[in-house]
């Protein structure tokens, strides 16, 4: 697949009039698209909802762009609860999945009217003391163990996952929560994460429909809905192919025709937490090439760095690179692509075949619309970059302003040192 930015040189030359790179640039027209997509996939299941992983982009104007078309939200902190509220989503429109969770987040969430998606059986007990008492709706994460494969390739390690309960931990807790006064119960699981493949959800679907079915015959459980959550991935790599949600909600569909209907569970629910899917591909971060150095290997040093982008530093992540304006120019230079942090792994791509690359040319980072600028964090005393919004007529619209050097110092206003400074 040939990795084509969605936005232009020109397009470019007059943003940077107004705001300097880095940034992070979003384009409305293909979150609209998608999100549309994801509702065409899912829509033969009545009570389909999308919860949007607000963890992959918080951001109020990308949420209320997702309210549009029916998503939530998937909340898992109080900030990201506020934010959902703040947005104008209520009540079971917030799913509130955390792990290792303080108590006074359980009872923000329940304020809200938001669902509370249990990720272990211990937190019956921290919800009860909380709130006295448990929500007649309430989910609970399921982890299997072991190995997650589809067909001969394991695409993760559920066994070593800090998340979700076992499969004996499963009935116990629906039991109990039933005996508690629980009347409409969800399951919940992640298996895998970042999938390129159209199979996943099929068979993930498959392990919690029959395990849908057995824990309502065994504890009488009234189970409405079932949340497959996230894991669909996008195509980092050009070479890799993009998932088909439409083949991927079919598969869902024929599973739940033959697991769920003759069980006489038809009327059960749909949900899932996409964030990678949902913006990965219609975000990318926009850099200035400002250096470059010649020594063992050849560097271009960009004024971006981890702050901006974690994830090739966190996780030797690939990210695709587009040089601006050189779209069609032969990938004839071998570079290292760094930023200025003081630290070696402070790099956007190693050894990356682009086009020579000038002083002052724009380099697009493409799939920067999720776990993007949400993971951005301040070492070195750097700041988080703006965030902007390609709207569908072309004109750019500031959603989240560049950090200044106050707003870094502002939590020293204790320190008499600070003062000049804020």
């Amino acid at each position: 697949m040939e990795k084509k930015p969605f936005v232009t040189k020109a397009q470019l030359d007059e943003i940077v009039k107004t705001y300097p790179t880095p940034f992070h640039l979003y384009d409305e027209k293909g979150i609209r698209e998608n999100a549309q997509k994801l509702k065409q996939a899912f829509a033969w299941n009545p009570g389909f909802k999308e919860f949007f992983a607000v963890k992959a982009t918080p951001n109020p104007y990308i949420l209320k762009i997702l309210q549009e078309y029916g998503c939530g939200t998937d909340c898992s902190s109080a900030t990201e609860l506020m934010m959902s509220d703040a947005c104008g989503f209520s009540g079971h429109d917030i799913m509130f999945s955390s792990n290792d969770t303080p108590l006074s987040e359980f009872k923000l969430a329940n304020d809200l009217g938001a669902i509370i998606n249990l990720d272990d059986i211990t937190h019956i007990a921290c919800v009860e003391e909380t709130l006295g008492y448990i929500p007649k709706t309430i989910s609970c994460r399921y982890n299997p163990g072991g190995v997650f494969k589809v067909s001969n390739d394991i695409m993760d390690n559920p066994g070593d996952a800090k998340y979700g309960m076992t499969t004996e931990q499963m009935f116990e807790a629906f039991r109990i929560l039933k005996a508690k006064g629980a009347e409409n119960f969800g399951i919940h699981a992640f298996l895998a994460s970042n999938t390129v493949t159209n199979e996943y959800y099929g068979m993930l679907a498959k392990i919690l429909f029959e395990l849908a079915v057995q824990l309502e015959k065994e504890t009488g459980a009234h189970i409405t809905f079932i949340n497959l959550s996230g894991g669909v991935g996008i195509p980092y790599r050009p070479d890799q192919t993009p998932n088909d949600i439409l083949a991927i909600g079919e598969s869902v569909h024929q599973v739940y025709d033959e697991v769920l209907v003759p069980a006489g569970m038809g009327d059960v629910a749909i949900y899932t937490e996409m964030g990678r899917f949902m913006l990965g591909p219609y975000g990318c971060l926009v850099t200035t090439a400002i250096h470059e150095k010649h020594t063992h290997k050849e560097y271009i040093g960009v004024d971006a760095c981890a702050v901006n982008l974690m994830r090739p530093a966190m996780y030797g992540a690939y990210h695709h690179i587009t040089v601006s304006g050189k779209e069609d120019a032969p990938c004839d230079h071998k570079y290292d692509v760094t930023g200025s942090l003081c630290e070696n792994n402070d790099k956007f791509a190693i050894d990356r075949m682009l086009p020579e690359v000038k002083h002052g040319d724009y380099l697009i980072i493409h799939d920067t619309g999720a776990h993007g600028f949400a993971m951005g964090y301040n070492y070195n005393g750097k700041l988080k970059s703006a965030e902007l919004l390609l709207k569908e007529d072309g004109s750019v619209q500031m959603i989240r302003r560049a950090e200044t050097p106050q707003d870094y110092f502002a939590t020293l206003d204790v320190c008499p040192m600070m003062k000049k400074y804020l």
